[in-house]
């Protein structure tokens, strides 16, 4: 359950037209790009990262891209690469999200088909909820109060040492700078701890009033 929602909701914010929400909270580019310019070089990342063919078949999509006014490419060879290990981690995200939704759904729907099993499906429902609130008011406490070591942490845990990092005048950082983290990772971690107290608060209704 805590993966179900949480990459659950990883998936929904990569969906949505975040960058178009984002920009209009943050600093604009100090190095140029105008603010057409800087959601429209986001959105065709985030195409890039929504693409169901692996890295390899469409990495062109940004490598393609071009500097306003010129023929220099948008992202450097360190950032292409980077962006290469980003999608390969979102494709994971979105196959263990598939594993787990079909593991919760079919799983529930088992139990609750059964009448006694029932009890069991409500009890499931409530400690997975519970178990999601746990994991992620943690998560959304250490962004809290340790937000650069948890985005130095989560960098190094998930990527090569010294492939994530870039220039402020690089296009990754104009596009996507530390706030625009910061709030995803906000919205994120408070979105899924939310649904997390729904399902409890479900799970435990449900138990309270049939078990």
């Amino acid at each position: 359950m805590p993966f179900f929602l949480g990459l659950g909701m990883i998936r929904a914010v990569i969906a949505w037209d975040y960058p178009a929400f984002e920009y209009q909270r943050i600093s604009p580019d100090q190095f140029g790009f105008t603010p057409e310019e800087r959601l429209e070089y986001a959105h065709a990342t985030l195409d890039y990262l929504q693409r169901s063919e692996p890295s390899a078949e469409t990495i062109y999509l940004l490598e393609d891209l071009r500097l306003p006014n010129s023929n220099d490419p948008l992202y450097n060879e360190a950032e292409i690469s980077h962006m290469v290990d980003v999608k390969n981690l979102t494709d994971a995200i979105r196959n263990i999200w598939w594993i787990t939704a079909v593991l919760v759904v079919v799983g529930l729907g088992y139990l609750l088909s059964q009448p006694a099993l029932r009890p069991v499906g409500y009890r499931a429902i409530y400690q997975g909820g519970w178990a999601t609130v746990i994991i992620l008011a943690a998560i959304a406490l250490f962004i809290g109060i340790g937000w650069s070591t948890f985005f130095v942490q989560f960098h190094e845990l998930l990527f090569p040492p010294g492939t994530w990092t870039f220039r402020y005048s690089d296009s990754l950082i104009r596009l996507f700078p530390e706030q625009f983290w910061f709030d995803i990772g906000v919205i994120m971690s408070g979105g899924a701890l939310l649904l997390g107290i729904l399902v409890t608060g479900l799970g435990y209704w449900l138990t309270k009033k049939f078990v």
